[in-house]
């Protein structure tokens, strides 16, 4: 046995931003091993030199710990079987591939480019199913081989893969699995400029940091008899093996940057909350056998099994995504969305789309909201946005009197005879003291009455004239959050712009 407890990996390359493909593996495995009990481990493979993005390995760390996907061993917390940064472990896979080369499970390769080259053309024109090395060098003698060695040729080392076997493996999700190993190059594991390839210091990691269950995408299957033929050549033990299915866009193609965002980076600077996030995500294939859909991670990692992971591929939905956001949000309390709302008002921008939209919203920034003053909006507008960010975007007339007013609003709504019946009813507003919706209600009632007309033609001229729009929350809310004077303030104001 392998380790007692399972122990699994998110093992990222650092070429870039987290994407949610990978933020899905890394949940996966962060679920499995809370579900029993076990430790989730970061490794940074960072060993393909020619794709590494300076402070991607920042980036990808700060996205996991955003998604609250906390690891037990990694890079900058360090652990029992580190480094756990590729780079820092190349004597380990020299080491490794010594023994290989050794018996005769791996060989060195000085074939030339050019060689290379004029040989998959070759296989080509044959119309071959796959390009392969043909193992020329493998057929090299000991003492050609110690005089390139001696002469700084630069070489490769292949893996030997016997022609004529069956390889055969067992996946969680995919179940009994067999390769013809005719099929399986002679795969390179240390490249010439000393560093492993992939398929090399991915085994022999998971090995030295016992590793239990390999759980990764359906992209690494065909990779998947290459580690097998190693874990055999060395006398290792196998993880359980467990692909992942593919995500997909709506159109049943993979998913990717061309078809919309696919970074964890770009969904938290639109405003989507880590919990939202994580849930949806974790229904990209896994479901729990039942309907229910919106989940905590605490209960994500409850239910969670590999057992009920899916083999087809899965569709990204946003609409599904926006819908979770929503509900998430809305289980917040008033006081946890404070503390949001607050960021999201310092965080404007003069350059942010919002403002170009709205630009009401630029006198925001510079104006101090108190506590309770926020909490009342919250409350107000709580059932009406799936995003923090709306609460400004939504309901502008907040946080700035309104700087125009829906024209269609004011054709329906604002009529020659409009501004006699609002100064009577700002003038039964004035008398009022401290009023709540109570009041607010009766003073428009009294002025309907007074002038013997519906309230219709009260109500929907002072909402336009209070908020600039003809929707939002109750329009007695509105009233009593802005508060008497800054109410009066704004009927004054739409009688001087608004013209008809």
């Amino acid at each position: 046995m392998i380790s007692e407890k399972p122990r699994v990996r998110f093992a990222p390359s650092p070429t870039g931003y987290l994407h949610v493909g990978g933020l899905r593996t890394a949940l996966y495995n962060y679920l499995f091993a809370k579900n029993r009990d076990g430790k989730f481990i970061l490794r940074i493979e960072d060993t393909d030199r020619n794709r590494f993005v300076e402070g991607a390995v920042e980036n990808l760390i700060a996205s996991l710990k955003w998604c609250g996907l906390e690891y037990d061993e990694g890079p900058d917390i360090g652990g029992t079987y580190g480094p756990y940064m590729q780079s820092q472990r190349l004597e380990i896979y020299k080491e490794h591939v010594k023994e290989l080369i050794a018996e005769g499970k791996a060989y060195y390769c000085f074939c030339t480019p050019e060689r290379l080259d004029e040989l998959r053309k070759e296989q080509q024109a044959k119309k071959l199913p796959q390009a392969k090395y043909d193992k020329h060098c493998l057929r090299l003698s000991k003492a050609e081989i110690e005089e390139n060695l001696n002469g700084g040729v630069d070489y490769v080392v292949r893996l030997n893969v016997e022609p004529d076997k069956k390889i055969v493996f067992d996946d969680v999700v995919r179940g009994h699995i067999e390769f013809e190993s005719n099929n399986v190059d002679d795969q390179v594991l240390i490249k010439s400029d000393g560093y492993p390839t992939y398929h090399l210091a991915n085994v022999v990691d998971d090995h030295l940091m016992k590793i239990t269950h390999v759980i990764r995408g359906e992209e690494w299957l065909s990779s998947t008899p290459k580690h097998v033929l190693l874990y055999d050549f060395f006398g290792w033990e196998r993880p359980v093996f467990a692909h992942l299915p593919l995500l997909l866009n709506p159109d049943r193609s993979k998913l990717s940057k061309r078809q919309g965002d696919v970074a964890v980076e770009d969904y938290r600077a639109k405003g989507f909350l880590k919990e939202a996030l994580i849930n949806f995500v974790a229904l990209l294939g896994w479901n729990a056998g039942d309907d229910k859909e919106f989940y905590y991670i605490d209960e994500l990692i409850e239910k969670f099994s590999l057992d009920r992971v899916n083999k087809s591929g899965a569709v990204f939905d946003l609409e599904k995504l926006n819908w979770l956001n929503a509900e998430h949000l809305r289980k917040k309390t008033d006081e946890e969305i404070l503390p949001m709302l607050k960021k999201e008002i310092h965080n404007i921008t003069e350059e942010s789309t919002d403002i170009n939209q709205q630009p009401e919203l630029q006198l925001i920034k510079n104006r101090n909201f108190d506590d309770e003053y926020l909490l009342k909006i919250i409350s107000a507008m709580k059932e009406r946005v799936s995003f923090v960010r709306e609460y400004l975007t939504k309901s502008p007339y907040f946080f700035a009197a309104p700087e125009k007013y829906e024209e269609a609003a004011v054709l329906k709504n604002w009529k020659p005879e409009t501004p006699p019946v609002l100064q009577k009813l700002r003038d039964e507003f004035s008398a009022l003291q401290n009023p709540g919706k109570e009041e607010y209600e009766n003073a428009l009632a009294k002025t309907a009455e007074g002038l013997n007309i519906g309230k219709g033609k009260i109500i929907h001229p002072l909402r336009l004239s209070v908020s600039g729009i003809s929707t939002g929350p109750g329009l007695y809310d509105i009233l009593v959050i802005l508060g008497k004077d800054e109410v009066i303030k704004r009927i004054n104001t739409a009688l001087e712009k608004i013209k008809v």
